[in-house]
């Protein structure tokens, strides 16, 4: 499988609603909450396409572009945007989906980097076809 085909591959998409319980005073998305679930969407996407045991090392830069009000669908989409010898670079973005209508727009935007790890718990090579 080609590089391009593996990365296409592993984006990874999720969809969450944003319930009260997960909001702040202003009545959006706890920046904490997005950050959670950006990392978490970012894990799988760095574990789809490497198929070995990943861990965060870290998040390069997250821009809150919109405040994301509860009562909304969010949609989460990691991608593989770099590939080292040990470590993986995913770009996650987060968008806002009105619940009743089309509208939607991009709210956050992030990176995370991996690194894979082996059964002690050391940097290995991510190992591509």
């Amino acid at each position: 499988m080609s590089l391009e085909s593996r990365i296409e591959n592993s984006i990874t998409r999720v969809f969450k609603a944003v319930f009260p319980n997960t909001t702040n005073h202003y009545d959006t998305l706890f920046g904490g909450t997005a950050m959670q679930l950006m990392d978490e969407v970012a894990f799988i996407t760095a574990t789809r396409f490497s198929r070995q045991k990943m861990v965060t090392v870290s998040s390069d830069k997250i821009d809150f572009k919109k405040p994301i009000p509860h009562g909304t669908i969010i949609e989460l989409i990691g991608k593989v945007t770099y590939l080292g010898n040990t470590s993986i670079k995913v770009r996650e973005d987060i968008f806002i989906e009105k619940m009743y209508d089309d509208t939607r727009e991009k709210a956050v935007t992030g990176e995370f980097t991996f690194v894979a790890i082996d059964e002690n718990k050391s940097a290995e090579k991510i190992i591509v076809d």
